[in-house]
C-alpha cells in the first residue's frame, strides 16, 4: 500500500480553495457594483458595515456560470441563502413541499360568525 503526500494533498487543497476565492471575488464584486445591496427574498438593506452578510446566489446552482451581465446571480442574506439551499437539497432528496400535500393553506375562517355577533349586540 502507498503512503500518502501529506506535502502534496495540502499544496492540492491550498491551491483549490485559492482558486475558489478568486473566482467568488470576483463575480461578488462585480454583483455587488451591479445589484442595489438588498436580499433579494427578505428585501433586507445592506450598508458597508454588514456588508459581509451579503451573498451572491447562482439561480441555476453553477458557480462557473458568471455571465458579465449578472442574469445568473441574484443577492441573498446568508439566511435566505441557506434557505434557498435548504429547498434544493430537499428537492434533490425527494421531499416534497408538505402544503401542497395537505392542499394549500387553512380554509377555517375564526371570524366568520362576528358579523353577526356584534349585529345582536346591538
Amino acid at each position: 500500500m502507498k503512503s500518502i503526500d501529506h506535502g502534496k494533498l495540502d499544496k492540492l487543497v491550498l491551491d483549490a480553495r485559492k482558486a475558489a476565492d478568486t473566482r467568488a471575488e470576483g463575480y461578488r464584486e462585480r454583483a455587488l457594483k451591479i445589484y442595489p445591496w438588498v436580499c433579494g427574498r427578505c428585501t433586507r438593506e445592506f450598508t458597508t458595515t454588514n456588508l459581509r452578510e451579503l451573498t451572491v446566489h447562482h439561480r441555476d446552482h453553477n458557480h462557473d456560470n458568471n455571465p458579465s451581465d449578472g442574469s445568473n446571480w441574484e443577492l441573498l442574506c446568508i439566511y435566505c441563502h441557506d434557505n434557498e439551499h435548504q429547498k434544493q437539497i430537499e428537492a434533490d432528496r425527494g421531499y416534497s413541499d408538505i402544503r401542497s400535500e395537505r392542499g394549500g393553506g387553512a380554509t377555517h375562517n375564526p371570524f366568520a360568525a362576528l358579523q353577526g355577533l356584534i349585529k345582536d349586540k346591538k
